[in-house]
């Protein structure tokens, strides 16, 4: 029987190590598979901006700016005192919240589900969407997936070892033909749709007939679906963003993350929820009973009192959202600017103006202002190929801070224009 060596000599063979030579770090090739972070240029520069003391206003990135309701918090702090809550909670969330999810979805939007089975609640909907990439996705397998995209939805699927092929949203009828041609002409034909409206970043919107015909396509082509549905509650104009899950035949072919990050201003509290089919559910508990032990109670206890007593709080929330669009659209339109007013969500999708268009690409765009204007905002790029020659402002800041970005977008550009000699201004 051999014999392991004594420890001593083991280490007295390391003596011969080269001791210049650097030790390598090796990734594993699922990093490597990532590109570079789009948005780190802008994201570097606004910190040492404000380091140096300048008053840059941030429409980037969809950080709600305004609190949750004063009870949301209080129900917090009381539940955190309570030490029966500090202990593991279940990964899947407690189940009275996934109740409250349920009574949710059954009274907006006529959706019946089943919180034992068919709700679970996760660490915000981007963990949970992530994890359950990895409960479905494998080498092989192929994701659709709308085009341009938020890079959770094209980077999750690469990193669980999956393949995309992302197709144009603009057009809502043409987005479901290019499906159906796709799994008519591709094998393996794909395995999951992934669909998110209201869209970010490009706002685009739908009516429940699209969802009806998606889930006819899934039966006949075999694949699930995933509905990102993280603007639920945040609409204007009358417009109610409708569930997929609402469709008939939704919950036989798929599921859909929601969170209360936006509409309840509860971004940094990541209560996310997943809903529908209860086999996709189940491959996610099974991912998410490796990785995770559950949200902290108190937290789940005080978005039970979200759900039930703040609906009011979260359509005011969604009326200052639609006065701050007014403001930033006014104001884009004012200089010049081709906008589009959005129907939900908390973005403006724009085409970035002439002659700036032509003369460079939209990260080149938003570091312009971002420097020389001090306002940051989100290049197209960032979001794909169909999202080159635009830019996204998120509705974060309040009316009188988005009038004076308007006014700093448009000073940037005039000096911009008249040092490039495009203007006689």
């Amino acid at each position: 029987m051999a014999t392991q060596p004594p420890v001593s000599s083991v280490v007295d063979s390391a003596d011969n190590v080269d001791p210049g030579k650097p030790f390598e770090v090796r990734l594993a090739s699922r990093v490597n598979r990532l590109p570079p972070y789009m948005f780190g240029r802008i994201n570097n520069l606004l910190y040492q901006k404000r380091r140096a003391g300048f008053d840059v206003i941030d429409l980037g990135m969809g950080n709600p700016s305004d609190p949750p309701d004063d009870i949301v918090i209080e129900k917090l702090t009381e539940a955190a005192t309570d030490p029966r809550n500090h202990g593991y909670s279940k990964s899947n969330g407690i189940l009275n919240l996934r109740r409250e999810v349920a009574s949710k979805y059954l009274k907006r939007y006529g959706a019946r589900l089943d919180p034992e089975n068919e709700v679970m609640v996760c660490l915000g909907s981007k963990e949970g969407f992530s994890h359950m990439c990895l409960a479905l996705m494998g080498p092989g397998d192929t994701a659709v997936v709308p085009n341009p995209y938020f890079p959770v939805h094209m980077y999750a699927v690469a990193l669980a070892a999956g393949n995309v092929i992302a197709l144009d949203v603009a057009d809502s009828e043409k987005f479901l033909s290019n499906i159906a041609y796709t799994c008519k002409h591709l094998y393996p034909a794909p395995k999951l749709l992934i669909i998110n409206y209201p869209h970010n970043p490009s706002t685009v919107t739908v009516e429940p007939e699209f969802f009806v015909e998606v889930v006819k396509l899934a039966k006949r082509y075999g694949f699930m679906v995933i509905s990102d549905f993280a603007y639920a509650d945040v609409a204007f104009d009358g417009y109610r963003p409708p569930s997929f899950l609402a469709a008939p035949g939704a919950i036989d072919v798929g599921v859909e993350f929601t969170t209360m990050s936006k509409g309840y201003n509860m971004a940094g509290w990541r209560v996310g929820y997943c809903c529908g089919n209860a086999e996709m559910l189940r491959g996610l508990g099974v991912i998410k009973g490796y990785y995770d032990y559950g949200m902290f109670q108190a937290i789940q206890i005080a978005a039970i009192v979200a759900l039930r007593h703040t609906e009011a709080a979260v359509e005011a929330q969604s009326v200052i959202y639609q006065q701050r669009r007014d403001v930033l659209v006014e104001g884009l339109r004012r200089i010049g600017w081709n906008v589009d007013p959005p129907k939900a969500g908390m973005f403006l999708w724009t085409k970035v103006p002439e002659p700036w268009a032509s003369q460079m690409d939209t990260m080149d765009f938003a570091m312009m202002l971002l420097e020389k204007g001090d306002v940051a905002v989100s290049p197209g790029s960032g979001f794909g190929e169909a999202g080159n020659g635009y830019v996204r402002l998120a509705l974060v800041e309040n009316e009188n801070r988005l009038r004076q970005a308007v006014r700093q977008i448009g000073r940037c550009l005039e000096r911009e224009a008249k040092s490039d000699g495009t203007t006689d201004k």
